[in-house]
């Protein structure tokens, strides 16, 4: 019964850290469309600001896969 209720706790908590993973597709998306509506307004700037744009993405997914891999060590280092 002990056990069952502790995987039950892991399991609970690996879908809470999932929701990070959600939060890095929202965080991209903002990125994204940030980035192209200041490039639709200025199109001869929007070159100078693609690295910046990978660097947003870069950092906003690194969230998604933390929060992935917090569920993954909840689900199986039980």
């Amino acid at each position: 019964m002990e056990g069952d209720i502790a995987q039950m706790g892991a399991y609970i908590g690996a879908g809470l850290a999932s929701i990070g993973m959600g939060g890095a597709a929202v965080g991209v998306g903002n990125v994204v469309g940030n980035f192209l509506s200041g490039a639709l307004r200025n199109p001869s700037a929007a070159g100078g600001q693609t690295a910046t744009l990978f660097i947003g993405i870069a950092f906003a997914e690194a969230l998604g896969i933390f929060s992935f891999l917090v569920a993954l060590l909840l689900m199986f280092a039980v």
